[in-house]
């Protein structure tokens, strides 16, 4: 990106990526899928049951982000959501699981309502609330029945992270259909900017076909209709993020109005420190290379931690530790060390040993390998405790 194309980076809300190359790069990489599509290939397994055109409105274009620190400390099961000015589901016959708050039977009634959209009813094939999702899909079966049976999954947003534990690892090993998150609840009034705090006390036990608390019904409707055309965000702790952004059927010009949405979202709502800390921006195809649309100049977040060409790491001081690990002394000569110790405690202050002597009488305790040295020494050690005890002995009685 040339630096009269780039926007300054001060500015966290302006997008550093230069809308042309976006342009340019998705005209080239729209044309090469069409063309290996269309080319015979040897070593890519062919579909004999899909046709050139199904072929390339399946396949998935991806937005790949590359940062300088990681984005996420864990992994996030819920995915976040980014309206785009294109949908990306714009399959009719896709189906939809809605998994909801309790009680369950205000819902299927909203669903089956007049005032819900009929082309998007026809579309949601269960409503069910997560008591009966623990009830009736605890088992491993159970949950592959349900992940195979529909397309899209919808979670409301009240219980959206109790369902890892209710579906298991069938969903949520991958981001394939991990359940999207929508707000069914009704917002509550703000007052001088404040939201109204909920009424304290016991509730009471209520109809399940009475409202409960939920938004109104056009609203639920148009909240679904965001959430499965919006780009999923999955975040883990590494550097590299790859959202979906379009498919390769599209036109250019469409593919690339949704990487611009998707690059200004994605920095701004979850990269911190914003564009200081983004490294690339690539798009590419599932068996292409990766086409760059940004790169930036700096490598690193901190330049401190660089070392430059030529010079060594600079090596930690050492410290002083504990002595730790290595050998005790011989476990004879320890009942007299600590015999030594006892009657020096008993003794008078002026007739303590200082630690320069501990310290020499400690070296000269340590056993030889002479027998006959050892003894003598041994007999002179007594006879030094002896003294130190009647000294001690007299000085108390005084």
């Amino acid at each position: 990106m040339s630096p009269s194309t780039a926007v300054k980076a001060s500015d966290a809300s302006a997008s550093l990526v230069n809308p042309e190359q976006t342009l340019k790069a998705s005209k080239a990489l729209l044309a090469h899928i069409k063309k290996a599509v269309a080319a015979p290939n040897a070593s890519r397994k062919q579909n004999l049951l899909a046709d050139e055109e199904s072929t390339i409105s399946e396949t998935p274009i991806w937005l790949t982000m590359t940062t300088k620190l990681h984005l996420n400390d864990t992994n996030r099961l819920a995915p976040s959501k980014i309206a785009l000015p294109h949908p990306l589901n714009f399959d009719n016959e896709s189906t939809i699981c809605l998994i909801t708050a309790d009680p369950q039977r205000w819902y299927k009634n909203a669903v089956a309502s007049d005032e819900f959209p009929e082309e998007l009813r026809k579309r949601i094939t269960r409503v069910v609330d997560l008591t009966h999702i623990k009830a009736k899909f605890k088992s491993f079966e159970a949950q592959r029945k349900l992940f195979s049976e529909h397309d899209i999954f919808l979670g409301d947003d009240r219980i959206i992270n109790r369902l890892p534990k209710a579906l298991g690892k069938t969903f949520f090993k991958s981001t394939v259909k991990r359940p999207i998150p929508v707000v069914l609840m009704q917002q509550r009034e703000k007052v001088d900017g404040k939201r109204i705090a909920a009424p304290k006390g016991k509730k009471a036990k209520r109809d399940p076909t009475e409202n409960v608390n939920a938004r109104p019904i056009p609203e639920i409707a148009a909240e679904i209709q965001k959430a499965i055309g919006s780009a999923l965000v999955s975040l883990s702790p590494t550097t590299n993020t790859a959202i979906k952004c379009g498919y390769a059927s599209w036109e250019a010009e469409k593919l690339a109005e949704n990487v611009d949405k998707l690059v200004s979202e994605l920095v701004e709502r979850f990269v911190p420190q914003k564009w200081k800390n983004v490294r690339n921006f690539y798009i590419k195809g599932p068996e292409t290379a990766a086409l760059p649309i940004y790169q930036t100049d700096e490598l690193w977040l901190d330049e401190t931690k660089v070392i430059p060409d030529g010079q060594e790491k600079p090596k930690a001081e050492k410290t002083e530790k504990a002595n730790i690990g290595k050998k005790r002394k011989s476990l004879d000569a320890e009942p007299e060390l600590a015999t030594i110790g006892d009657a020096a405690a008993e003794a008078p202050k002026e007739d303590r040993p200082t630690k320069k002597a501990k310290k020499v009488k400690a070296v000269a305790a340590v056993p030889e390998s002479n027998d006959d040295k050892l003894d003598k020494e041994i007999a002179e050690r007594k006879s030094k405790l002896k003294k130190q005890k009647a000294a001690a002995k007299k000085a108390v009685d005084v």
